[in-house]
This record gives C-alpha cells, sequence and structure tokens, in this order.
C-alpha cells in the first residue's frame, strides 16, 4: 500500500533503520524496503518548504526564497551545515573533495535559509565537504540573486565575509576581528556588536540542530548520491511543523 511506503521512508529517515530490520518487521523482501524508499523519498524532496502562514505556498528554489522575501520583507539567517558521508573507495577520483577542514572528515555540505524566527525557507547548494562555505552558496548563484532583489537582507557567520563585502548594504557579517592593541573601548563596542549580530543570527543555528534530530543527518550511511535528496526530504518534514509557530 502506499500508505505503508510512506510510512517505511519516514522511519528510514527518522531512525535510519536498516532495510533489512523493516523488511522483517513487514514481512517483506528487503529489496521491497529499498525500493519503496527510492519511490517516496524524491516525493517528500520535490515537496519544498511551506510558507509560515500560507502553508498553501510551497517555495522549492533560492530564487522563490528570494521572491517572497522581498516581497515579505523578510530578513534572512544563512548558515552552512555539514553532515559525516561515507568516505569514498580508494583511488577513485576526487576523494579528497570530501574531506571537511573544519571537522577532519569525509562530510557534505548543505546551505539552510531561515526567516529571522529560525524558520527553514531552503535548503540546498549540497557541496562536498572541502568546498568553502561561501563558495558554495555562490555556485548556486546567491550573487545574482542578491543583485536583482536589492531589497532582500541576509545576516551570516564569519564564513561569508566575503559575501559581505560584496553586498555590504545587503549582508550582515560579524565585525572584522581587531588588532590586540585596539584600545579597550573600542574593543568593548566590538564584543557588543559582535555578540549583537549572533544573537540575531543564532535562529539558524537552531534550524540546522532541529534537521539533526533526525537520525539520518547525523551521520549518513546511505551511498552519498542519495544525501542530497534525504537532506531535502528531512528538511521539508521538519518544516511543515516549524512554519506554524
Amino acid at each position: 500500500m502506499f500508505t505503508d511506503r510512506i510510512i517505511v521512508t519516514l522511519v528510514v529517515l527518522r531512525l535510519q533503520l536498516p532495510h533489512a530490520a523493516l523488511a522483517v518487521l513487514y514481512g517483506v523482501d528487503c529489496s521491497t524496503i529499498t525500493r519503496a524508499v527510492h519511490e517516496i523519498r524524491p516525493l517528500l524532496a520535490a515537496r519544498g518548504f511551506a510558507v509560515p502562514g500560507r502553508l498553501d505556498l510551497r517555495l522549492r528554489t533560492l530564487e522563490d526564497v528570494f521572491a517572497y522575501t522581498a516581497a515579505e520583507g523578510v530578513e534572512l539567517r544563512l548558515d552552512c551545515t555539514e553532515v559525516r558521508v561515507r568516505r569514498p573507495g580508494a583511488n577513485r577520483p576526487g576523494r579528497r573533495a570530501f574531506v571537511s577542514g573544519k571537522m577532519r572528515q569525509n562530510t557534505k555540505k548543505a546551505t539552510v535559509v531561515t526567516d529571522e524566527q529560525g524558520r527553514t525557507l531552503w535548503a540546498g547548494a549540497f557541496r562536498p565537504g572541502r568546498m568553502h562555505d561561501q563558495t558554495a552558496v555562490k555556485t548556486a548563484g546567491i550573487c545574482d540573486l542578491f543583485e536583482r532583489y536589492p531589497a532582500v537582507k541576509a545576516k551570516v557567520d564569519a564564513g561569508y565575509q566575503g559575501l559581505a563585502k560584496q553586498f555590504p548594504d545587503q549582508v550582515q557579517a560579524p565585525p572584522l576581528k581587531l588588532k590586540k592593541d585596539a584600545p579597550p573601548e573600542t574593543l568593548a563596542a566590538w564584543d557588543a556588536a559582535r555578540h549583537q549580530q549572533s544573537s540575531e543570527r543564532i535562529c539558524v543555528e537552531h534550524a540546522n540542530a532541529e534537521h539533526k534530530q533526525w537520525r539520518t543527518l547525523q551521520r549518513y550511511l546511505g551511498r552519498r548520491e542519495y544525501f542530497d535528496e534525504s537532506y531535502s526530504a528531512v528538511a521539508g518534514l521538519v518544516f511543515d511543523r516549524t512554519a506554524k509557530r
């Protein structure tokens, strides 16, 4: 039944149970569980993200997010999160591309965009862990979107200083670190500004944490080519709940 296939897929995404274990529970062959997941997961990933107060409207692309933000006057929060993935086989091309400089592990990155309340509006720009956060989102065309939608503003962390420098009136990053010999009053002002920016941006970190309550995104054990689909499916499901806040 279609309902059973949906339930199986949700269990796999939420708990990352082995397909063989679910096959025993349902009394079917393991290939039946795998086929059900491969049928339902792309449908969940393609649903997009609900708009707060407009659950009939879905955001599916980064351009959709910018158009919605410009129309509604929403200020964005932008961040990149990493999930550990399986290490590529030896002697395979691009094997080092997944080694994250931050985590020292094989990872894939996802860029997450939220509103001021930490409600996910989009998750995408999935890239190997070695790629810089800013480069990942630039390859998704965010610079063109900031140019097309000059009213859109966003707060980001220190990993996006270049983006903030390129769009100073739209993107706000933490203030640059001062020299050690800076006057005490200047240091105090810098520290206050840094804390203020951090407190306004922290909601996107909370959104990332909500995604990772699903075991699939704590450490992804499946094949890397299905990671993007799995992350999009989970993020969309999480936001169906958070959009009602």
